[in-house]
């Protein structure tokens, strides 16, 4: 047995014996195990030695590949000064830095930046100043929080009470709070399939939830342009900025959490400026150092900051906090990914890539198995069905988005599916040649596998 195989097998042994993984059946990861050493541009080595596309940015989250020498660079001069002090009651030089920067990258109304280390906790950390923020100016009823069908937000107990994704949240919903429920405007299962009628219907049913209940309603919240985890659906055009003007109407709060769509992915620095909205809160995390720390951030505009401050005996003061909180090593590996998306003009790069990504993307409405493709920039879901004409799903227990993504891995090119959709997300930096080869990968897949059992 080569050594390369024994070294595999013992790391795949710790990790069955000593891990658990995160939204991961540990019965399955037994069965298809996969343990990581080292990572280089856009692909990923096992202990094993094989080498594979990462299809999907790591999570999400890689912006220019792995070992990108201008953030390894920063992460290291940074740690020649310190590795990290608190920023309660006391700044740090690459936090400020950081926070300046991000005020000049966002629409200009947001003015105030709120750090924490993940984009559950951004989430978490928009609701309760969302909720404080009227009770600070006294408007103590305002509690409530509307939400739409399907979506995601993050784990925490405040983020999974505003999410909508049964197999995610229902296990804990005694733990929850209540939240209203406006319908997702989902177009591809719609009896029309007409965009413009979707986004109609749905804003209707949002303005009656609002006009019902908008004195209890604190804020609402949206990902921005795209649901991620509740399967790539991407909103008719018109429908966020129709629920910013809604809560514009009703004096209600918008946080808009671009956790996921933030920086770069969706085509645009942040996938607002798709229609010009301006979220009151806005939340961002995953590609904000490039894929590399942990930094998440919550920005607001002046006048929710102002409704924080007075004198201490106001009681006003915004009590969260987290350890690592605005963390030296993560902003200045921020502070370098942003300073390499400005040096290498990357979202004018990502607008070229992803309109040859459609094209390329285009002739899998074709396949037997693939009922729709939905694609906004870099963030891109293929659906697969049993029955394209129909929009018949596969049964939940055959798993077919799950064999998939086996089938691409032992084709080298690493993803998750979302149930059965298939998720794309590549590395921004991504080269045209890559993004066709990994394409094929998953199209070669996707007709193996579903032809092959559908």
């Amino acid at each position: 047995m080569a050594k390369g195989m024994v070294a595999m097998n013992e790391w795949i042994e710790k990790s069955k014996t000593y891990l658990w993984l995160p939204f991961t059946q540990m019965k399955d990861y037994e069965q298809h195990p996969l343990v990581i050493e080292s990572g280089e541009g856009i692909f990923l080595t096992d202990v094993n030695g094989k080498t594979y596309y990462d299809g999907y940015s790591s999570l999400w989250l890689n912006v220019h590949g792995h070992r990108k020498k201008e953030i390894d660079d920063a992460i290291r001069t940074q740690l020649e000064r310190i590795a990290h002090s608190t920023l309660l009651g006391a700044a740090n030089v690459p936090a400020i830095a950081l926070a300046e920067k991000l005020i000049e990258w966002t629409p200009n109304h947001l003015t105030r930046v709120f750090y924490s280390d993940s984009g559950a906790e951004a989430v978490e950390i928009a609701l309760k100043i969302a909720f404080q923020y009227w009770r600070n100016i006294g408007k103590d009823k305002k509690q409530k929080f509307v939400t739409l069908t399907n979506g995601y937000h993050g784990d925490t107990v405040g983020a999974i009470s505003v999410g909508a994704i049964d197999i995610f949240h229902t296990v804990y919903e005694p733990l929850m709070f209540t939240s209203y429920k406006a319908p997702f405007p989902l177009v591809y299962r719609h009896p029309s399939n007409d965009p413009n009628i979707v986004r109609d219907e749905a804003l209707e049913a949002l303005q009656k939830i609002f006009a019902e209940h908008h004195e209890e309603i604190a804020a609402m919240i949206v990902e921005g342009m795209i649901q991620g985890a509740g399967g790539m659906h991407v909103m008719p055009t018109g429908y966020l900025k129709g629920v910013e003007q809604l809560c514009r109407k009703y004096n209600i709060l918008l946080i808009v959490d671009e956790v996921a769509t933030g920086f770069g992915r969706t085509g645009k620095r942040f996938a607002i400026e798709h229609e010009d909205v301006k979220p009151d809160i806005m939340t961002v995390a995953k590609g904000i150092t490039g894929g590399y720390l942990p930094i998440a951030a919550t920005l607001t505009t002046e006048t929710i900051y102002e409704a924080f401050y007075g004198d201490y005996t106001e009681f006003k003061t915004f009590f969260h906090g987290h350890s690592y909180t605005g963390n030296q090593l993560g902003c200045a590996a921020a502070l370098a990914n942003i300073e390499i998306f400005e040096r290498e003009r990357l979202i004018e790069q990502v607008e070229k890539k992803a309109a040859f990504v459609a094209e390329q993307l285009a002739s899998f409405t074709e396949l037997e198995h693939v009922g729709d493709v939905r694609q906004l920039g870099l963030m891109c879901g293929i659906e697969l069905v049993r029955d394209r004409q129909t929009h018949e799903p596969y049964p939940w227990a055959e798993r077919m988005g799950y064999k998939t993504t086996l089938t691409m891995r032992e084709k080298g090119m690493l993803t998750r599916p979302l149930g059965d959709v298939i998720v794309f997300m590549p590395p921004l930096a991504s080269t045209f040649e890559q993004l066709e080869v990994m394409i094929t990968i998953m199209r070669d897949a996707i007709i193996e596998t579903t032809e092959k059992r559908g």
